[in-house]
């Protein structure tokens, strides 16, 4: 029998907000543990919460980015569960009367377009940090998250592959960012995702048994737990095991997901209205204007940069992908109107340094006339491609204009033909051997000269000029010797 996977994601984002949700606590990372509380967000007796209006303005500005429903009314909820860095042993969230519902995001998977229902977004408090010391008999607690404001987006099933998964993940994350909501850092606990995942006979539309998966700290881990999960469930069905409805952990050394603990139902939380907050009406002009106030996003991103500057699906995706991309891109050809070397750069030599030293394409210092002035230079023929290669990332850690840099070290590319037929005369007549070699079919012993001549022109001569001069001359001397 052919199963199918049906797969449905929870995100919890961090709104990007000066202070926490319910109280004026700071919400700057890294700060020293419990030096961000007070008694609103650590539940001490007899303290009120107050909803922080600018998280609320940030979660309508993601529900209408995905076309939600955005409720008349909303309410708050107790959630009660009892664990050490829950406070108050309850989390302020939202429950039948959410922030917003009904929406749908589509994604691109290999060239087709996936609709992904959302199921609904709500606000809801973040918890403390638990910290474990192998080394020690117990364990600490960190209260400077609790309190944190998060919006939950909560997906329909509609996903059934884990690269289905993957990129949904990577749209909504360009979203987001595209917003100004969050900084998406999945490091710093600013974006968080659970997916919940059960196999069904193919064509059957009842769901089996749930699995939620946690402990997921890259998109790369989702796919992985969801792949390794797809592959557990149809072992267990096929040799006749029960699936139990339960949490599980991935663990990415195994690479497996691991038992954690039953799955809850919605009723073992004990839902009941918040007391002290009171429900919120939402008024639908300052939703028009939230919708009307959208910045372009990464879908219209897209096919912008790829009509208006003939990039391929793939280039205009990966320069959407960050707003500091696209507009390092478009500034640049603003500058040196040939889009795709300047997308080229980008995406090879700009995103491959970031990448390699953990650097954030949106917190990038280049300049659009840095790359610009490299790429003029560069096809003027004035330094080569090793040459333009090194002074990119001279020009990226020394914050410098390439210009500014080619001047201080001249490193200028040697084009005067007089002088680079000086040059290989000088080789030639050092490398007699190699000379003689070529001129018997070796052509292994030509790139030997032309390595010769680029060693004595300390690489600031155009290697395809040289070996034409160089095939030339040897050219002509062995029709002389015969």
């Amino acid at each position: 029998m052919t199963y199918e996977p049906v797969i449905g994601l929870e995100v919890h984002v961090q709104l990007a907000t000066a202070s926490k949700l319910f109280c004026g606590c700071p919400t700057t990372f890294g700060a020293p543990p419990n030096s961000q509380t007070c008694p609103v967000c650590l539940g001490l007796p007899g303290v009120l919460p107050v909803l922080n209006q600018r998280a609320f303005e940030l979660g309508i500005r993601v529900a209408v980015a995905l076309e939600c429903r955005v409720a008349e009314t909303m309410k708050f909820d107790r959630k009660q569960y009892f664990y050490p860095d829950l406070p108050k042993g309850y989390q302020i969230s939202q429950y039948d009367r959410p922030l917003a519902h009904d929406g749908h995001l589509d994604v691109a998977v290999n060239g087709a377009m996936k609709p992904v229902r959302i199921h609904r977004a709500h606000l809801e408090e973040d918890a403390g940090k638990l910290l474990h010391d192998p080394n020690e008999p117990f364990s600490y607690v960190d209260f400077n998250r609790a309190g944190i404001p998060l919006l939950e987006i909560v997906t329909e099933p509609d996903l059934r592959l884990p690269e289905e998964a993957y990129a949904y993940l990577v749209e909504l994350k360009a979203i987001l960012r595209a917003l100004g909501v969050s900084n998406c850092n999945m490091e710093e606990g600013s974006l968080r995702c659970d997916a919940n995942i059960s196999l069904r006979p193919a064509g059957a539309s009842a769901l089996g048994p749930k699995v939620e998966i946690k402990n997921l700290n890259s998109f790369k881990a989702v796919k992985d737990a969801l792949g390794f999960e797809i592959e557990r469930q149809q072992r267990a069905i096929e040799g006749r095991q029960t699936i139990v409805q339960e949490t599980r952990l991935w663990n990415a050394r195994a690479p497996a997901t691991e038992p954690m603990r039953s799955k809850e139902e919605a009723s073992d939380y004990r839902y009941f209205p918040e007391p002290d907050l009171v429900p919120f009406r939402i008024d639908a002009p300052a939703v028009e204007a939230a919708r009307r106030a959208l910045p372009e996003l990464p879908a219209q991103h897209r096919q912008r940069l790829a009509e208006t500057y003939g990039l391929s699906a793939y280039d205009a995706g990966v320069l959407a992908q960050s707003r500091a991309l696209g507009a390092l891109f478009e500034q640049a050809v603003a500058q040196y109107p040939k889009p795709k070397p300047v997308a080229n750069w980008i995406m090879g030599d700009l995103l491959g340094y970031l990448n390699a030293h953990g650097q954030d394409p949106d917190t990038a210092a280049f300049q659009p006339a840095w790359l610009a002035h490299l790429l003029q230079a560069l096809d003027g023929g004035a330094i080569s491609g090793r040459t333009a290669k090194a002074l990119f990332v001279e020009s990226l850690e020394r914050q410098r204009d390439p210009q500014e840099l080619m001047q201080e070290r001249d490193v200028r590319q040697i084009v005067d033909a007089g002088e680079l037929e000086r040059l290989v005369d000088a080789v030639v007549a050092e490398h007699q051997k190699s000379v003689a070699d070529y001129q018997k079919g070796k052509a292994n012993a030509l790139m030997f000269l032309v390595g010769k001549c680029m060693e004595r022109a300390r690489g600031q001569a155009n290697p395809q000029q040289l070996r034409t001069i160089l095939e030339r001359k040897l050219t002509i001397s062995r029709e002389a010797a015969l």
